[in-house]
Order: C-alpha cells, then structure tokens, then sequence
C-alpha cells in the first residue's frame, strides 16, 4: 500500500498549484484519492467555524451540511485529530450518507491554527484504513495546505 501511496504522494505534489483556485486543486485530488482501492467516496469538506459544507469529491450524493461535532467528519474537525472509523455501522455518532461505506478515515485541515476543513474517504470494506493510510493522507493534508490558495469566501461560507 506505501507504493501507492507514493506514487499517488508524487501526483499529489505535482499537480497542486497556488496559482490555481483551492477549488480546482481539491477536485483534482479528490480524482487522485477516488483512484484507491475500495473506495467508495473521497473528497473534502469546508469549514466556516460552525458547519462543515460540502466540497469536491468523487462517489456518490453525500450530506451537503455538518454541524462540528457531528458524524465522523464532525468529530475530527472539532477535534482536530484524524480518525479511523473500522465499522461505520458501530459507530455511535456515524451520519449515513452511503449505506455502501463501511469504514471511514477523516483528517482535519487547518491552516494558520483555523480549521478550512476535512479530507474524507469511505470504502466499501470494514477495517480497511490504518496508520499507512493516517500518515499518507496527513502528508496530502499537509501539501494542500501549504500549496493552495485558501481563499474560502468562494464558497459562501467564511464568517
């Protein structure tokens, strides 16, 4: 899984431009990410400090709105920690989107200590994410933020 995750890294690194708009950028590594084995969603949420809003992904219809605190994507971004999810379906706080996702992994985005921000990929298999897929995903997370613009009024959801 590291082998593709480093080619997948290199994409990554390659294809993020400050010069492009963050929308742009996030849609093209939601391609990136789609291309994982067993996924069944990837894409990003933006934050304005109390919901996070739908972004671009790749998969199906998905929730458009999450209060901070609420389902996994919720839960990291209040806490700002990435979370691995083995068993949706025995996770107390899980907001069904997708029946087909059965485990899920969310990593927070913050930029200059303010949250814009989650990455979320669900698969189709439990138990399917783990340290590998938290250290690689951090590592995109954190090119993101570097490399883009973060302008997020684009979006109608900064205060």
């Amino acid at each position: 899984m590291k082998e593709k995750y480093f080619s997948l890294f290199n994409q990554v690194e390659a294809i993020v431009d400050p010069s492009l708009p963050l929308v742009s950028n996030l849609s093209n590594i939601a391609s990136i990410l789609f291309t994982l084995d067993d996924i069944n969603w990837a894409g990003f949420y933006l934050s304005n400090g109390e919901y996070l809003y739908l972004g671009p992904f790749q998969g199906g219809v998905s929730c458009v709105h999450i209060k901070l605190g609420k389902g996994v994507c919720g839960e990291s971004a209040q806490n700002r920690e990435t979370m691995i999810v083995a068993d949706v379906t025995k996770h107390a706080n899980y907001i069904a989107c997708d029946s087909a996702a059965m485990s899920e992994i969310v990593v927070p985005m913050v930029k200059d200590g303010k949250l814009v921000g989650v990455l979320d990929l669900d698969s189709r298999l439990t138990d399917d994410y783990d340290a590998i897929d938290q250290e690689y995903l951090e590592k995109f997370v954190a090119v993101l933020i570097e490399k883009s613009y973060w302008n997020l009024d684009m979006f109608g959801v900064e205060k």
